[in-house]
């Protein structure tokens, strides 16, 4: 989502298509309490109504409301489940439709700036972590004790040590950056560039920016790896398509045209690396794709701009946030049709599954 772009850049160096299935019916948000033990808990992040969503995944249904702060977007859960990380962001939304100078004008709370820890038991936010200015989203280190924050008002990235709460790097990336990802070997992590239209790479040993690699995509947003770590998928929502990069040779090689009208956002590989989901924004679709040949296997009509998007651990189910329709859809892995859709909160943003601690 653009923001406005009168902040100072920070800069601290510390460091096709199926046929469509018949409309699934909508829930209402629900309060049930069910008898928990075992399985995975579904959160999504919604941005207007300031909280965080839990969804049972054994039953789809909606167990727990959790406030959080503001704007909540990026959502990622700990290793072990117990704590859930929530990004929150000061400034205030900027649609497409409003002007540059007119989005310049309002107002930003840098106050409201961080990343919210969430304890699972008791389901409350119990800090919140600093991370830069309007983090957006980021990702976990593999032992859940740092965080990895895009901060889109000051085109940086923010290294965060979980149990010390202290910003540990922040590093120089390309202007408005928002997706992250942890390459598989743990060595880089990976940041696009919204406005430069590239990706750059810190290496976590040195916090030092590494790489910069241009993918010819307009306005990239999501990031994910081959579980190898040859290749990285980047979502570009204005060209509408999928950039294909090179890792170790540093180059993009391909651009992989999404179906008419999608506007590529998030992005899901598989951990076998076998199969890529993309949810197409504004075009309403969840596209799948063959990594072995880059090829759009199938589209499905989820919802309206669905965003977010996260897979159980059995590889059976979807979730898409949904946001002006406030609602998660739940996708059939396997036939590749929404079996439900539940309402969450006010413009559902982000989804990330983990397991009952």
């Amino acid at each position: 989502m653009r923001t406005h772009r009168w902040i100072a850049g920070l800069a601290v160096s510390l460091a096709a298509c199926a046929p469509k299935e018949k409309p699934a019916p909508a829930d209402t948000p629900a309060t049930v309490s069910a008898a928990e033990g075992g399985g995975e808990l579904v959160y999504v992040t919604n941005e207007d109504s300031r909280n965080l969503t839990v969804i049972d995944a054994a039953s789809d249904s909606v167990v727990a409301t959790i406030e959080v702060g503001t704007r909540p977007r990026g959502v990622k859960v700990s290793p072990d489940g117990r704590t859930v990380f929530v990004a929150l962001s000061g400034s205030p939304k900027c649609p497409p439709t409003m002007p540059d100078k007119e989005c310049e004008k309002l107002k930003a709370d840098r106050t409201k700036d961080g990343v919210a820890v969430v304890d699972v038991a008791t389901r409350t936010t119990v800090k919140t972590l600093p991370a830069g200015l309007d983090p957006e989203t980021f990702d976990v280190s593999p032992d859940g004790t740092r965080l990895f924050v895009s901060n889109e008002d000051a085109d940086s990235a923010t290294i965060v040590d979980v149990a010390s709460g202290k910003a540990v790097a922040n590093v120089k990336v390309g202007r408005e950056p928002e997706g992250v990802g942890l390459a598989p070997d743990g060595r880089t992590v990976w940041v696009t560039g919204e406005t430069d239209h590239d990706i750059t790479g810190i290496d976590l040993a040195t916090g030092k920016a590494i790489a910069n690699i241009d993918i010819l995509g307009k306005r990239p947003r999501g990031i994910g790896f081959l579980p190898d770590g040859s290749r990285a998928y980047v979502t570009n929502e204005v060209s509408g398509t999928l950039s294909v990069v090179d890792i170790p040779g540093r180059k993009m090689i391909k651009q992989i045209t999404m179906p008419e009208g999608a506007r590529p956002m998030g992005i899901l590989v598989t951990p076998d690396g076998k199969r890529i989901y993309v949810t197409n924004g504004r075009g309403k679709t969840v596209s799948v794709i063959d990594p072995a040949t880059d090829q759009i296997l199938q589209s499905v009509e989820v919802g309206t701009r669905p965003w977010g998007i996260a897979m159980t651990r059995d590889g059976r189910k979807l979730y898409t946030a949904n946001g002006p329709d406030n609602n998660v859809s739940v996708v059939d892995v396997g036939s590749m049709t929404v079996l439900r859709k539940v309402g969450v909160g006010s413009v559902p943003w982000g989804v990330a599954i983990g397991p009952k601690p």
